[in-house]
């Protein structure tokens, strides 16, 4: 049994329960301060749809949900610690930064004009999980780490490395994106050579990538892959659903569900422009915080995946995960 870091305070691991491993309560795009005058953030309504997200999870048993929201993504503790404060969820918050074309780039690539980079990453990264995110007191229980389609850039490396040392003195689990289906196993080699526990590393998106030969060679790594991006069909490079099932069944039958987790990457709040989430609720009406239960096992469990291996999906991984065990 090992301490998690959530919204309120540690928890013992035994206590996450049936967990979403990767979602969004709030997402800002890098850039979006700009537009604030047309493009408000409106506080109360965030915390009011977190909550019902919230409670909409909760009706299927759902205790604990990771936010996969990245420091220069509109990561907020304080609404993450007020939705849970008034829902009862357990939201466990992320330290990370997002892939070098789609995030905040800029401030660290002028930061390591005047110091070394990687350790100014280290020093925030070590800060936040040992002292709080800023002066919240709130402490992040898992690091988030992306790459680009077809390679990780040195600017990425930074974090990848300093996530891994983090890691390795603390005990705190990664999770990544990946880019429509690649560097998953070049994710796993670069944190392991770091000297990160394959047991505490999750390449996210895997299901980006339903070839079974990309799959497994980075399950026989040792680390975890999520299939956590369900109801996202056919925009970013991502596969159909059923095309998922059928490649998550295949894994599962050949004895790899000890090393999967499941969820959706759902954005429950955007702070942008309503035209964002009006173009999306219309492109992807599949997409959403309990796609999974309405849908994918329903599937899963005509397929004859049994009651004991969703358990594992969704309740023993994440545990595991969290423990490093």
């Amino acid at each position: 049994m090992k301490k998690i870091e959530t919204m309120l305070g540690p928890i013992d691991s035994k206590s996450l329960g049936k967990t979403l491993i990767h979602e969004h309560f709030l997402l800002a795009h890098s850039g979006c301060e700009g537009d604030q005058t047309v493009a408000k953030f409106d506080r109360n309504a965030c915390v009011q749809k977190g909550v019902e997200m919230a409670r909409q999870v909760s009706e299927y048993g759902v205790k604990t949900v990771v936010d996969a929201t990245t420091n220069e993504y509109g990561r907020n503790p304080e609404i993450l610690r007020e939705i849970s404060e008034k829902s009862g969820l357990n939201i466990i918050c992320s330290c990370g930064f997002y892939r070098e074309a789609g995030g905040g780039s800029r401030y660290f690539k002028h930061l390591s004009m005047f110091v070394d980079g990687s350790e100014a990453v280290y020093e925030l990264f070590k800060k936040e999980v040992t002292e709080g995110i800023r002066d919240t007191g709130i402490k992040p229980g898992i690091f988030k780490l992306a790459t680009g389609k077809g390679e990780i850039t040195d600017y990425e490396k930074m974090f990848f490395k300093a996530a891994a040392r983090v890691s390795k003195e603390d005990g705190i689990p990664i999770f990544t994106h990946t880019d429509e289906g690649t560097m998953g196993p070049q994710q796993a080699d670069l944190l392991i050579s770091q000297g990160a526990d394959p047991k505490r590393i999750l390449i996210g998106h895997s299901c980006g990538n339903t070839d079974l030969a990309y799959l497994t060679s980075m399950l026989q790594k040792g680390v975890y892959i999520g299939f956590d991006r369900f109801g996202l069909e056919g925009v970013l490079g991502t596969p159909r659903d059923d095309q998922r099932q059928i490649a998550l069944i295949e894994l599962i039958n050949l004895g790899y569900v000890k090393q999967i987790m499941i969820s959706h990457d759902w954005i429950n709040y955007w702070n942008a422009r309503p035209i964002v989430s009006q173009t999306v609720a219309k492109l992807l009406p599949k997409w959403k915080p309990t796609h999974i239960f309405e849908n994918i096992l329903p599937a899963l469990q005509d397929a004859e995946i049994t009651e004991e291996q969703i358990s594992t999906l969704l309740v023993d991984n994440p545990r595991r995960f969290f423990e490093g065990a």
